[in-house]
């Protein structure tokens, strides 16, 4: 029996060669850097492509959210009523708009009626509030005018548009949808025996009256206080006194309208409201300080009515929708003489 003996291999060599590690050569080399660098390139522009697409996701977002706001604006809810704050008997109302798409909501305060308990009058003033308000807008303020006009015999119609309505809530759409629920307001109003319908209104309200002064004749008379026409141009300047946006925010917000309103700005007729000449007397009050609504644009349209009892007043730097705080007794004044001349026109051409 033969003993064979191993004798190890030195190591002090290396590894023998069998086992030593596979030599690249510099075409490997260069194609194993090359491929790292190709993957960190598409690293590099997917993450810039993920950043980008976030960014677009936030911005598409936050105009998301600005369109909203607009469609939906927070209004505080009423506060009172008016046999609480002016001590007058009033009726709460439904009615549906003249679309049939909402339903409006408000308060008729009847005139006094005489012994026989017949209405003692068939003049009625419906007032239009402004955008970002209901039916009492504190600060012009209704509840004082309507007190001042349930004195000069009225009856009076408040409600609220859909965008201020708690129970029928619906999207602002800039008078589209609005000036159909005046429209409805006023239809009520001659049901309740209105022969002489005058429609009071301030800021958007007023820019609605002239909406749905453009598709009815059963409106006698408007007094137009701060009077907004809610064309994008405008909108957008009043967002910019909110937050600074860039000229490329229109047409992003213009474009997420319709999405929560169902329509969309360019269908506001708002050249037609300011170059159409209307029939009916128009009392246009705005201030020189107005920053929602300039000033000239309501002198533009005033200076092109032809009714002779049309007419403005531009106050000296009067702010939006604060003149009957400023000049309550000129205010009275003024709007007191033009109901009363439109009551003089509308009865003499009844004889």
């Amino acid at each position: 029996m033969s003993t064979t003996i191993m004798t190890p291999l030195p190591l002090e060599g290396g590894f023998p060669q069998s086992l030593q590690p596979f030599p690249l050569g510099d075409s490997d080399s260069l194609f194993l850097l090359r491929k790292s660098r190709s993957r960190g390139k598409h690293l590099l522009v997917a993450s810039i492509a993920s950043l980008a697409a976030m960014c677009l996701l936030a911005v598409i977002i936050f105009h998301g959210y600005v369109a909203w706001m607009l469609a939906f604006p927070f209004v505080a809810p009423l506060s009172s009523n008016p046999q609480a704050a002016i001590g007058l008997d009033y009726e709460d109302v439904v009615f549906p708009s003249k679309s049939g798409e909402t339903t409006v909501s408000g308060w008729f305060i009847p005139a006094e009626t005489d012994a026989g308990g017949a209405a003692a009058s068939a003049r009625t003033v419906v007032f239009s509030h402004g955008y970002g308000a209901n039916r009492e807008e504190s600060w012009v303020p209704m509840y004082e005018l309507s007190k001042l006009l349930h004195g000069l015999n009225y009856n009076i119609l408040l409600f609220d548009y859909g965008y201020a309505s708690k129970e029928y809530k619906a999207p602002a759409t800039g008078g589209l949808e609005e000036s159909q629920q005046l429209l409805a307001a006023v239809d009520y109003a001659k049901s309740r025996g209105a022969e002489d319908i005058v429609v009071w209104g301030f800021s958007m309200g007023a820019g609605t009256a002239l909406q749905a002064a453009l598709q009815t004749d059963e409106i006698d008379a408007m007094i137009l206080d701060s009077l907004f026409i809610p064309s994008p141009e405008a909108l957008f300047d009043n967002l910019n006194q909110f937050v600074s946006l860039p000229r490329f925010s229109l047409p992003l917000i213009e474009s997420m309208i319709p999405l929560w309103t169902g329509t969309s700005f360019g269908s506001i007729p708002a050249s037609e409201v300011i170059s159409n000449v209307y029939d009916i007397p128009l009392f246009i009050i705005h201030g020189t300080n107005d920053v929602k609504a300039s000033y000239k644009t309501a002198e533009a349209i005033a200076e092109e009515q032809g009714n002779m009892l049309s007419r403005s007043w531009i106050v000296q730097d009067g702010k939006h929708e604060l003149l009957f705080q400023v000049h309550p007794s000129e205010y009275i004044q003024r709007t007191a003489l033009f109901l009363s001349q439109v009551d003089q026109q509308l009865q003499s051409e009844r004889i």
